[in-house]
Protein backbone atom coordinates (compact mmCIF):
# COMPACT_ATOMS: atom_id res chain seq x y z
CA UNK A 1 0.00 0.00 0.00
CA UNK A 2 2.79 2.27 1.14
CA UNK A 3 6.29 2.98 -0.44
CA UNK A 4 8.43 4.69 2.64
CA UNK A 5 11.48 6.17 0.97
CA UNK A 6 14.80 7.77 1.62
CA UNK A 7 17.36 8.56 -0.91
CA UNK A 8 20.96 9.95 -0.25
CA UNK A 9 22.28 12.29 -3.32
CA UNK A 10 25.36 13.77 -4.46
CA UNK A 11 23.82 17.55 -3.51
CA UNK A 12 20.49 19.03 -3.19
CA UNK A 13 19.45 20.07 -6.32
CA UNK A 14 17.51 17.09 -8.89
CA UNK A 15 18.64 18.96 -11.90
CA UNK A 16 22.01 19.06 -11.22
CA UNK A 17 22.93 15.87 -8.33
CA UNK A 18 22.27 12.73 -8.38
CA UNK A 19 21.53 9.71 -6.38
CA UNK A 20 23.96 7.75 -4.29
CA UNK A 21 21.57 5.31 -2.43
CA UNK A 22 18.08 4.51 -2.42
CA UNK A 23 16.23 2.49 0.53
CA UNK A 24 12.30 1.75 0.61
CA UNK A 25 10.22 0.40 3.04
CA UNK A 26 6.85 -0.97 2.26
CA UNK A 27 3.86 -0.83 4.85
CA UNK A 28 0.17 -1.89 4.49
CA UNK A 29 -1.35 0.39 6.76
CA UNK A 30 -0.72 -1.38 9.69
CA UNK A 31 3.46 -2.99 9.79
CA UNK A 32 6.41 -2.99 7.84
CA UNK A 33 6.12 -5.88 5.16
CA UNK A 34 9.50 -5.44 3.67
CA UNK A 35 12.45 -3.70 3.08
CA UNK A 36 15.21 -2.74 -0.23
CA UNK A 37 18.06 -1.04 -0.03
CA UNK A 38 21.15 -0.11 -2.47
CA UNK A 39 24.12 1.90 -3.48
CA UNK A 40 23.85 3.56 -6.89
CA UNK A 41 26.82 4.45 -8.94
CA UNK A 42 25.98 8.53 -9.78
CA UNK A 43 29.15 8.30 -12.28
CA UNK A 44 30.38 11.83 -10.93
CA UNK A 45 32.71 12.81 -7.95
CA UNK A 46 31.14 13.07 -4.58
CA UNK A 47 31.94 16.34 -2.68
CA UNK A 48 33.86 15.78 0.56
CA UNK A 49 30.80 17.47 2.72
CA UNK A 50 28.74 14.53 1.40
CA UNK A 51 31.04 11.92 2.76
CA UNK A 52 31.40 13.48 5.82
CA UNK A 53 27.84 14.06 6.42
CA UNK A 54 26.60 10.40 5.07
CA UNK A 55 29.72 8.56 5.31
CA UNK A 56 28.89 7.10 1.70
CA UNK A 57 32.94 7.00 0.16
CA UNK A 58 33.19 7.19 -3.39
CA UNK A 59 35.25 4.06 -3.24
CA UNK A 60 32.01 2.03 -1.97
CA UNK A 61 29.57 3.19 -4.89
CA UNK A 62 33.05 2.48 -7.83
CA UNK A 63 31.56 -1.44 -8.24
CA UNK A 64 27.73 -0.27 -7.48
CA UNK A 65 25.45 -0.51 -10.50
CA UNK A 66 24.47 3.15 -11.78
CA UNK A 67 20.40 4.03 -12.06
CA UNK A 68 19.52 2.88 -15.30
CA UNK A 69 20.90 -0.75 -14.51
CA UNK A 70 18.50 -1.33 -10.70
CA UNK A 71 15.93 0.89 -12.48
CA UNK A 72 13.21 -2.07 -12.99
CA UNK A 73 13.91 -3.67 -9.96
CA UNK A 74 13.08 -0.24 -8.07
CA UNK A 75 10.56 0.63 -9.97
CA UNK A 76 8.78 -2.57 -8.98
CA UNK A 77 9.37 -1.75 -5.77
CA UNK A 78 7.28 1.20 -5.80
CA UNK A 79 4.63 1.08 -8.85
CA UNK A 80 1.11 1.43 -7.49
CA UNK A 81 2.18 2.26 -3.85
CA UNK A 82 1.27 5.74 -2.09
CA UNK A 83 5.09 7.13 -1.60
CA UNK A 84 5.76 8.41 1.28
CA UNK A 85 8.67 10.51 2.14
CA UNK A 86 9.94 13.38 4.88
CA UNK A 87 9.75 16.11 2.76
CA UNK A 88 8.83 14.25 -0.08
CA UNK A 89 9.35 16.74 -2.83
CA UNK A 90 12.89 16.01 -2.56
CA UNK A 91 13.04 13.03 -2.35
CA UNK A 92 10.25 12.90 -5.85
CA UNK A 93 12.33 14.95 -7.68
CA UNK A 94 15.17 12.66 -7.39
CA UNK A 95 13.60 10.06 -8.36
CA UNK A 96 10.83 10.98 -10.68
CA UNK A 97 13.68 12.67 -12.83
CA UNK A 98 15.90 9.49 -12.65
CA UNK A 99 12.78 7.51 -13.92
CA UNK A 100 12.31 9.27 -16.49
CA UNK A 101 16.32 9.25 -18.09
CA UNK A 102 15.66 5.22 -17.49
CA UNK A 103 12.92 5.50 -19.82
CA UNK A 104 9.68 4.97 -17.11
CA UNK A 105 7.04 7.05 -16.45
CA UNK A 106 6.41 7.26 -12.52
CA UNK A 107 3.72 9.82 -11.34
CA UNK A 108 2.30 8.37 -7.63
CA UNK A 109 0.13 9.83 -5.23
CA UNK A 110 2.52 11.10 -2.66
CA UNK A 111 2.04 12.20 1.05
CA UNK A 112 5.04 13.96 2.80
CA UNK A 113 5.89 13.07 6.81
CA UNK A 114 6.71 16.97 7.65
CA UNK A 115 3.34 18.46 6.47
CA UNK A 116 1.22 15.22 8.16
CA UNK A 117 2.92 15.78 11.11
CA UNK A 118 2.44 19.54 11.30
CA UNK A 119 -1.17 19.07 11.39
CA UNK A 120 -1.64 15.65 13.35
CA UNK A 121 1.00 16.35 15.76
CA UNK A 122 0.86 20.54 15.78
CA UNK A 123 2.89 22.44 18.38
CA UNK A 124 6.27 20.86 17.89
CA UNK A 125 9.75 23.23 17.80
CA UNK A 126 10.88 21.51 15.03
CA UNK A 127 9.57 19.11 12.03
CA UNK A 128 13.13 17.67 11.04
CA UNK A 129 13.45 13.99 10.85
CA UNK A 130 15.82 14.09 13.84
CA UNK A 131 13.91 16.39 16.08
CA UNK A 132 10.47 14.56 15.18
CA UNK A 133 11.96 11.03 15.78
CA UNK A 134 13.62 12.57 19.03
CA UNK A 135 9.91 14.02 20.23
CA UNK A 136 7.86 10.71 19.18
CA UNK A 137 10.43 8.26 20.86
CA UNK A 138 11.77 6.82 17.53
CA UNK A 139 15.57 6.08 17.47
CA UNK A 140 17.84 6.82 14.02
CA UNK A 141 19.97 4.08 13.11
CA UNK A 142 22.32 4.93 10.93
CA UNK A 143 21.75 8.25 10.56
CA UNK A 144 21.61 10.34 7.04
CA UNK A 145 22.26 7.07 5.34
CA UNK A 146 19.57 5.91 3.26
CA UNK A 147 17.91 2.74 5.09
CA UNK A 148 18.18 4.13 8.65
CA UNK A 149 16.39 7.36 7.18
CA UNK A 150 14.04 5.51 6.07
CA UNK A 151 13.55 3.08 8.25
CA UNK A 152 12.98 6.12 11.16
CA UNK A 153 10.60 7.81 8.71
CA UNK A 154 8.64 4.36 8.31
CA UNK A 155 8.34 4.38 12.35
CA UNK A 156 7.06 8.21 12.21
CA UNK A 157 4.72 7.29 9.43
CA UNK A 158 3.15 4.14 11.72
CA UNK A 159 2.59 6.60 14.57
CA UNK A 160 0.96 9.33 12.46
CA UNK A 161 -1.63 6.33 10.97
CA UNK A 162 -2.15 5.74 14.35
CA UNK A 163 -2.34 9.04 15.64
CA UNK A 164 -4.53 10.53 12.78
CA UNK A 165 -8.32 9.91 14.10
CA UNK A 166 -9.38 13.39 11.95
CA UNK A 167 -8.84 11.66 8.53
CA UNK A 168 -6.06 13.95 7.62
CA UNK A 169 -4.07 11.16 5.60
CA UNK A 170 -7.15 9.93 4.32
CA UNK A 171 -8.10 13.92 2.41
CA UNK A 172 -5.10 15.12 1.85
CA UNK A 173 -4.70 11.92 -0.51
CA UNK A 174 -8.58 12.27 -2.18
CA UNK A 175 -8.13 15.77 -3.04
CA UNK A 176 -6.29 17.07 -5.90
CA UNK A 177 -5.12 20.10 -4.07
CA UNK A 178 -1.80 20.21 -5.44
CA UNK A 179 -0.47 20.25 -1.64
CA UNK A 180 2.79 18.15 -2.76
CA UNK A 181 4.49 21.33 -4.61
CA UNK A 182 4.53 23.15 -1.69
CA UNK A 183 6.84 23.66 0.91
CA UNK A 184 6.85 21.55 3.75
CA UNK A 185 6.52 23.89 6.29
CA UNK A 186 4.12 25.96 4.42
CA UNK A 187 0.34 25.74 5.39
CA UNK A 188 -1.80 25.05 2.44
CA UNK A 189 -4.75 27.23 3.62
CA UNK A 190 -2.11 30.08 4.01
CA UNK A 191 -1.30 29.53 0.38
CA UNK A 192 -5.30 29.22 -0.62
CA UNK A 193 -5.45 32.99 0.73
CA UNK A 194 -2.89 34.09 -1.32
CA UNK A 195 -4.75 36.69 -3.77
CA UNK A 196 -4.45 36.72 -7.91
CA UNK A 197 -3.20 40.33 -8.18
CA UNK A 198 -0.01 42.69 -8.37
CA UNK A 199 1.93 42.94 -5.51
CA UNK A 200 4.78 42.56 -3.57
CA UNK A 201 5.46 39.18 -1.19
CA UNK A 202 7.09 37.81 1.45
CA UNK A 203 8.48 34.98 2.29
CA UNK A 204 9.35 33.65 6.29
CA UNK A 205 11.16 31.99 8.24
CA UNK A 206 10.38 29.59 11.19
CA UNK A 207 10.98 32.51 13.08
CA UNK A 208 9.56 34.80 11.26
CA UNK A 209 12.60 36.77 9.58
CA UNK A 210 11.93 37.93 5.57
CA UNK A 211 14.48 35.77 3.43
CA UNK A 212 12.80 36.62 0.00
CA UNK A 213 10.76 39.36 -1.50
CA UNK A 214 9.26 38.89 -4.58
CA UNK A 215 7.16 40.91 -7.43
CA UNK A 216 4.18 39.51 -9.22
CA UNK A 217 0.83 40.47 -11.57
CA UNK A 218 -0.38 37.59 -10.15
CA UNK A 219 1.06 37.29 -6.53
CA UNK A 220 -0.71 33.16 -6.31
CA UNK A 221 0.36 32.12 -9.58
CA UNK A 222 3.59 33.39 -9.20
CA UNK A 223 4.13 32.03 -6.12
CA UNK A 224 2.97 28.68 -6.98
CA UNK A 225 5.33 28.89 -9.78
CA UNK A 226 8.12 28.78 -7.48
CA UNK A 227 7.73 25.48 -6.56
CA UNK A 228 6.90 23.57 -9.75
CA UNK A 229 9.26 21.34 -11.11
CA UNK A 230 10.53 23.70 -13.87
CA UNK A 231 11.43 26.25 -11.01
CA UNK A 232 15.09 24.96 -10.07
CA UNK A 233 16.61 27.76 -7.96
CA UNK A 234 13.00 27.18 -5.76
CA UNK A 235 12.91 23.38 -6.05
CA UNK A 236 16.67 23.46 -4.27
CA UNK A 237 15.73 22.14 -0.51
CA UNK A 238 17.19 24.49 1.56
CA UNK A 239 15.42 27.29 -0.02
CA UNK A 240 11.73 25.16 0.21
CA UNK A 241 12.55 24.04 4.10
CA UNK A 242 13.09 27.80 4.93
CA UNK A 243 9.57 29.14 4.03
CA UNK A 244 6.79 28.89 7.06
CA UNK A 245 5.00 31.93 6.20
CA UNK A 246 3.99 33.99 3.41
CA UNK A 247 2.98 37.96 3.88
CA UNK A 248 2.02 40.03 0.86
CA UNK A 249 1.45 43.83 -0.09
CA UNK A 250 -0.93 44.57 -2.77
CA UNK A 251 0.30 47.31 -5.44
CA UNK A 252 -2.36 47.93 -8.04
CA UNK A 253 0.32 48.03 -10.98
CA UNK A 254 3.01 45.91 -12.12
CA UNK A 255 5.05 48.92 -12.18
CA UNK A 256 4.97 49.47 -8.25
CA UNK A 257 5.67 45.71 -7.24
CA UNK A 258 8.63 46.32 -9.39
CA UNK A 259 9.86 49.51 -7.35
CA UNK A 260 8.58 48.48 -4.01
CA UNK A 261 10.75 45.13 -4.37
CA UNK A 262 13.51 46.75 -5.54
CA UNK A 263 13.30 49.41 -2.50
CA UNK A 264 12.80 45.99 -0.08
CA UNK A 265 15.57 44.33 -1.16
CA UNK A 266 17.83 46.73 -0.49
CA UNK A 267 16.20 47.31 2.96
CA UNK A 268 16.11 44.11 4.46
CA UNK A 269 18.55 42.16 1.94
CA UNK A 270 16.85 38.71 1.81
CA UNK A 271 18.91 36.09 2.31
CA UNK A 272 17.58 34.08 -0.96
CA UNK A 273 17.85 37.81 -3.11
CA UNK A 274 21.07 36.48 -4.89
CA UNK A 275 19.99 38.83 -7.97
CA UNK A 276 20.18 42.75 -6.46
CA UNK A 277 23.17 41.09 -4.11
CA UNK A 278 25.69 40.53 -6.98
CA UNK A 279 27.79 43.25 -7.07
CA UNK A 280 27.35 45.09 -10.68
CA UNK A 281 29.15 47.67 -12.39
CA UNK A 282 28.10 51.09 -12.64
CA UNK A 283 29.29 53.65 -15.39
CA UNK A 284 29.10 57.46 -15.63
CA UNK A 285 30.10 60.51 -17.67
CA UNK A 286 32.30 63.17 -15.98
CA UNK A 287 33.19 66.20 -17.40
CA UNK A 288 36.86 68.19 -17.15
CA UNK A 289 38.81 70.77 -18.84
CA UNK A 290 41.62 70.33 -20.24
CA UNK A 291 45.15 71.90 -20.49
CA UNK A 292 44.33 73.83 -23.54
CA UNK A 293 40.80 74.78 -22.14
CA UNK A 294 38.58 72.23 -24.29
CA UNK A 295 36.03 70.58 -21.72
CA UNK A 296 36.25 66.65 -22.66
CA UNK A 297 34.00 63.47 -21.55
CA UNK A 298 35.59 60.53 -19.75
CA UNK A 299 33.36 57.62 -19.45
CA UNK A 300 34.48 55.65 -16.25
CA UNK A 301 33.33 52.87 -13.53
CA UNK A 302 31.97 54.15 -10.76
CA UNK A 303 33.75 54.72 -7.64
CA UNK A 304 32.16 55.56 -3.83
CA UNK A 305 31.49 59.21 -3.59
CA UNK A 306 31.75 59.63 -7.74
CA UNK A 307 29.74 62.53 -8.91
CA UNK A 308 29.16 61.53 -12.69
CA UNK A 309 26.73 63.59 -15.17
CA UNK A 310 24.73 60.86 -15.58
CA UNK A 311 25.24 57.23 -14.02
CA UNK A 312 24.74 54.05 -16.61
CA UNK A 313 23.83 50.38 -15.74
CA UNK A 314 26.74 49.17 -17.97
CA UNK A 315 29.66 50.64 -20.12
CA UNK A 316 27.30 50.01 -23.00
CA UNK A 317 24.93 51.83 -22.28
CA UNK A 318 27.21 54.85 -21.36
CA UNK A 319 29.07 53.99 -24.77
CA UNK A 320 25.88 54.50 -26.88
CA UNK A 321 24.76 57.59 -25.15
CA UNK A 322 27.74 59.74 -25.68
CA UNK A 323 27.97 58.47 -29.28
CA UNK A 324 24.34 60.00 -29.01
CA UNK A 325 26.22 63.21 -28.50
CA UNK A 326 28.48 63.54 -30.64
CA UNK A 327 26.45 62.75 -33.57
CA UNK A 328 23.85 65.35 -32.06
CA UNK A 329 25.88 68.37 -31.40
CA UNK A 330 28.88 67.61 -33.41
CA UNK A 331 31.37 66.84 -30.99
CA UNK A 332 34.93 65.26 -31.34
CA UNK A 333 34.74 61.42 -30.08
CA UNK A 334 38.28 62.09 -28.83
CA UNK A 335 37.38 64.62 -26.86
CA UNK A 336 34.39 62.95 -25.39
CA UNK A 337 36.28 59.60 -24.14
CA UNK A 338 35.47 57.54 -27.39
CA UNK A 339 39.07 57.65 -28.98
CA UNK A 340 42.19 57.29 -27.86
CA UNK A 341 44.70 57.92 -30.63
CA UNK A 342 47.90 60.07 -31.01
CA UNK A 343 46.59 62.24 -33.79
CA UNK A 344 42.82 63.62 -34.86
CA UNK A 345 40.16 61.44 -34.47
CA UNK A 346 38.73 59.26 -37.47
CA UNK A 347 36.03 62.04 -38.00
CA UNK A 348 38.00 64.80 -38.53
CA UNK A 349 38.95 63.90 -42.24
CA UNK A 350 35.61 63.53 -43.33
CA UNK A 351 34.69 66.99 -41.76
CA UNK A 352 32.23 65.38 -39.05
CA UNK A 353 34.35 66.82 -36.25
CA UNK A 354 35.53 70.96 -36.36
CA UNK A 355 38.86 69.98 -35.68
CA UNK A 356 39.10 70.50 -31.69
CA UNK A 357 41.33 67.33 -31.51
CA UNK A 358 44.00 69.24 -33.93
CA UNK A 359 43.60 72.16 -32.50
CA UNK A 360 41.78 73.93 -35.59
CA UNK A 361 38.34 74.73 -34.38
CA UNK A 362 38.42 77.25 -30.83
CA UNK A 363 37.73 76.38 -27.45
CA UNK A 364 34.87 79.12 -27.09
CA UNK A 365 32.96 77.40 -30.07
CA UNK A 366 33.76 73.96 -29.04
CA UNK A 367 32.58 74.50 -25.39
CA UNK A 368 29.43 76.19 -26.55
CA UNK A 369 28.25 72.82 -28.33
CA UNK A 370 29.64 70.44 -25.45
CA UNK A 371 28.04 73.04 -22.72
CA UNK A 372 24.79 72.41 -24.67
CA UNK A 373 25.05 68.76 -24.77
CA UNK A 374 25.68 68.39 -20.73
CA UNK A 375 22.57 70.54 -20.83
CA UNK A 376 20.57 68.01 -22.91
CA UNK A 377 21.88 65.33 -20.13
CA UNK A 378 20.41 67.09 -17.16
CA UNK A 379 17.07 67.70 -18.93
CA UNK A 380 16.67 64.09 -19.18
CA UNK A 381 16.31 64.34 -15.29
CA UNK A 382 13.31 65.68 -15.39
CA UNK A 383 10.15 65.47 -13.14
CA UNK A 384 6.67 64.13 -13.62
CA UNK A 385 4.05 62.00 -11.95
CA UNK A 386 2.98 58.42 -12.92
CA UNK A 387 -0.76 58.21 -12.26
CA UNK A 388 -2.65 54.44 -13.05
CA UNK A 389 -4.60 52.66 -11.37
CA UNK A 390 -4.86 51.44 -7.51
CA UNK A 391 -5.27 48.74 -5.18
CA UNK A 392 -8.58 48.79 -5.44
CA UNK A 393 -11.92 50.20 -7.42
CA UNK A 394 -11.97 54.00 -6.51
CA UNK A 395 -8.57 54.45 -6.19
CA UNK A 396 -5.07 55.18 -8.21
CA UNK A 397 -1.87 54.89 -7.73
CA UNK A 398 0.22 58.25 -8.11
CA UNK A 399 4.73 57.58 -8.44
CA UNK A 400 6.36 60.62 -8.40
CA UNK A 401 9.98 61.76 -9.85
CA UNK A 402 11.58 64.68 -8.88
CA UNK A 403 15.00 65.85 -11.26
CA UNK A 404 15.17 62.19 -12.47
CA UNK A 405 15.35 60.85 -8.85
CA UNK A 406 12.63 58.48 -7.87
CA UNK A 407 10.72 60.46 -4.75
CA UNK A 408 8.43 57.33 -3.88
CA UNK A 409 4.65 56.31 -4.48
CA UNK A 410 0.92 56.03 -2.88
CA UNK A 411 -2.63 55.77 -3.19
CA UNK A 412 -5.42 58.43 -3.37
CA UNK A 413 -9.52 58.16 -3.88
CA UNK A 414 -9.75 58.26 -7.73
CA UNK A 415 -11.56 61.73 -7.83
CA UNK A 416 -8.75 63.49 -5.71
CA UNK A 417 -6.97 65.76 -8.63
CA UNK A 418 -3.19 65.67 -8.94
CA UNK A 419 -2.35 69.13 -10.84
CA UNK A 420 1.35 69.74 -9.57
CA UNK A 421 3.96 67.81 -8.12
CA UNK A 422 3.16 69.60 -5.08
CA UNK A 423 -0.01 67.37 -5.00
CA UNK A 424 1.63 64.55 -5.45
CA UNK A 425 4.66 64.73 -2.92
CA UNK A 426 1.56 65.27 -0.22
CA UNK A 427 0.14 61.97 -1.01
CA UNK A 428 3.09 59.04 -1.77
CA UNK A 429 4.81 57.47 1.14
CA UNK A 430 9.03 59.18 0.32
CA UNK A 431 11.22 56.47 -1.11
CA UNK A 432 14.97 55.65 -1.36
CA UNK A 433 16.59 56.20 -5.31
CA UNK A 434 18.63 54.23 -6.53
CA UNK A 435 20.05 52.73 -10.19
CA UNK A 436 17.80 49.65 -10.07
CA UNK A 437 14.63 52.20 -9.56
CA UNK A 438 15.67 54.47 -12.42
CA UNK A 439 16.12 51.35 -14.85
CA UNK A 440 12.60 50.08 -14.01
CA UNK A 441 11.53 53.88 -15.07
CA UNK A 442 13.49 54.20 -17.44
CA UNK A 443 12.02 51.56 -19.32
CA UNK A 444 8.84 52.14 -18.18
CA UNK A 445 9.12 55.44 -20.20
CA UNK A 446 10.31 53.51 -22.94
CA UNK A 447 6.55 51.51 -23.48
CA UNK A 448 4.21 53.70 -20.97
CA UNK A 449 1.34 51.00 -21.22
CA UNK A 450 -1.22 51.66 -19.49
CA UNK A 451 0.03 55.16 -16.83
CA UNK A 452 -0.66 58.15 -17.71
CA UNK A 453 2.51 60.47 -17.57
CA UNK A 454 2.40 64.00 -16.19
CA UNK A 455 4.76 66.30 -16.12
CA UNK A 456 6.41 69.34 -14.44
Amino acid sequence: MYAIVDIETTGGHAGFHKITEVAVVHHDGTSVTGVHQTLINPQREIPPFITALTGIHPDMLMHAPAFHEVADDLFQWLDGRIFVAHNAHFDFAFLKKEFEEAGYSWNPRRLCTVRLSRKIIPGLRSYSLGRLAEALGVTINNRHRAGGDAEATAQIFDKLLKRDAGGIIERTLSRNSGEMILPPNLDKEEFEKLPSAPGVYYFHDARGKIIYVGKALNIKKRISGHFTGAATQWNRTHIRNDIHRITHELTGTELIALLHEAQEIQRLWPKYNLAQKEKREQWGIFSYSDQLGYIRLSLNQLTRGARPLLNFESKGDVWNTVWELVRNHQLCPKLCGLEKTSGPCHLHAPGECMGACDGKESTERYNARMTQAIRSLNEQEGSFVILDKGRKTGERSVIAVVNGKFAGFGFVHRNQKIKTLEDALKVITPGRDNQVIRNILHSFLLNPEGGKVVEF
